[in-house]
């Protein structure tokens, strides 16, 4: 249970994402793997970053300030992956590659800012609450073809896709059918939007079901605790 364990882990996640894309006739190379950090310390964040995983994802702002001060000197690309208050957009704006949580026109227009204010547009994701769960942030599928107007109108935020999460209840089939509503809602946006937006990209799959995100289209795959399986911050040396 050391470092070499997370390294292992993360060979074993990396070869379960190549088998998914394969089945679904994709490339690996067009999935990114996001290693969720927020229930492990820096050590463990580290030990994934020295074992070549530098896209790591946090969803409470404190926690991603604190890391990131702390891996300043390692290579790392941050996702914000959960609710961003407004009060703590301008500290964590400018610490993130991706903001996977764009979950309101507010907060939306709030990061425009933000981006516009330092000159370079922040990469942002929709999140769609595709389950219909009433505990989970989003946009309805329904109320976000009619918003693309207004979203086009934040010029410093750059939306290059969507984002879900699969229902809290429900086993494997109803993840698929959560996930494939996803991408035909992105593929129904592509149209709709035509020339306002490029949406590349779709970030769903956790640790329980990426693989059947991959083969509904994923593009980013959220995983946490299948990395850090047996590994302990104890363990772990810098």
């Amino acid at each position: 249970m050391t470092a070499l364990r997370i390294a292992e882990n993360l060979q074993h996640v990396r070869d379960r994402i190549a088998a998914a894309a394969r089945r679904s006739g994709r490339s690996p190379d067009e999935i990114t793997l996001v290693a969720v950090t927020k229930y492990v310390g820096a050590a463990e964040a580290r030990a994934l970053v020295k074992a070549g995983c530098h896209d790591l994802g946090e969803s409470r702002p404190q926690e991603l300030w604190r890391k990131a001060a702390e891996l300043t000197h390692e290579a790392v690309r941050w996702h914000f992956i959960g609710h961003l208050q407004s009060n703590k957009l301008a500290r964590t704006a400018p610490l993130i590659s991706w903001l996977h949580s764009g979950d309101s026109l507010r907060l939306l227009e709030a990061v425009s800012a933000e981006g516009a204010g330092r000159g370079a547009p922040i990469s942002a994701l929709l999140e769609i609450n595709v389950s219909g769960d009433a505990t989970k942030h989003g946009f309805h599928p329904e109320e976000i073809e009619p918003l693309g107007e207004s979203l086009a109108m934040f010029g410093g935020i750059a939306i290059r896709g969507l984002m879900a999460m699969a229902g809290r209840e429900g086993g494997p089939d109803d993840a698929r059918r959560d996930f494939a509503r996803l991408r035909k809602l992105r593929d129904r946006l592509q149209s709709a939007w035509a020339g306002r937006f490029e949406l590349k990209e779709l970030s769903m799959g956790m640790s329980g079901d990426y693989e059947i995100a991959i083969e509904e289209g994923a593009t980013f795959v959220r995983v946490g605790s299948a990395l850090f399986e047996g590994a302990t911050s104890d363990d772990i040396r810098p």
